[in-house]
This record gives C-alpha cells, structure tokens and sequence, in this order.
C-alpha cells in the first residue's frame, strides 16, 4: 500500500530522470564535445556548444538533486520509492540512448 501521496512518486520518478538526462550533457560538455541538446538547431538533433551542455547537464543535474533532497525516498516503502528514483534513470537511459544512437548514425 502506498502510503505518501501520488505526487511524491511521481517526483522521485522524475529526479531520477533529470539525473540520468544531465550525465551525457554535462561530460560530452566537460570534454569539450558539441552535443545535441534542446537549444541547437534542429532541437535535440543539432550540435550545442560544449559550455551549452555543461549548462544544460548541470541545470539537470542540480534539479534533480533538489527533487532527490526534498523528496529523498524515506517513507514505509523506502524500496518502492528508491525503485522509482532507478526506473526514472533507467527510462531516461533507454530513451537516450536510441535517440542519440539514431542521430549519431545518421538515420
């Protein structure tokens, strides 16, 4: 039974999403790699700067730390809501990862 409301959840999912999501941006970026990110032209297939992706992958970063922190997985089912926090990482990774696997190859 879950037993904190929907929305905390919901936020550990998301935490856990943010934090995978700023990995690849904020390395490619600290690198010194271009990196497709949002703001490149088209969005997500274009080339950002490498100081673009260590903004992007830090503001990611520090977003979901902020999740993690004030929605730290600590209630009855501890594992359940640290299982969120993996699964969000886990979805972001996957997506990511055939995303930028398709772009890179050119398809």
């Amino acid at each position: 039974m879950l037993s904190l409301p929907w929305y905390i959840y919901l936020l550990q999912f998301v935490s856990g999403l943010l934090l995978a999501n700023g990995v690849p941006h904020f390395v490619q970026g600290i690198c010194g790699h271009p990196f497709q990110s949002p703001f490149a032209s088209p969005p997500g297939v274009g080339e950002s700067s490498p100081v673009v992706n260590v903004l992007w992958g830090f503001l990611n970063l520090a977003a979901g730390f902020a999740l993690l922190f004030a929605f730290a997985p600590k209630g009855s089912d501890v594992i359940a809501e640290w299982s969120l926090v993996a699964l969000g990482a886990l979805v972001t990774a996957l997506g990511l990862a055939r995303h930028f696997g398709r772009v890179r190859s050119g398809r």
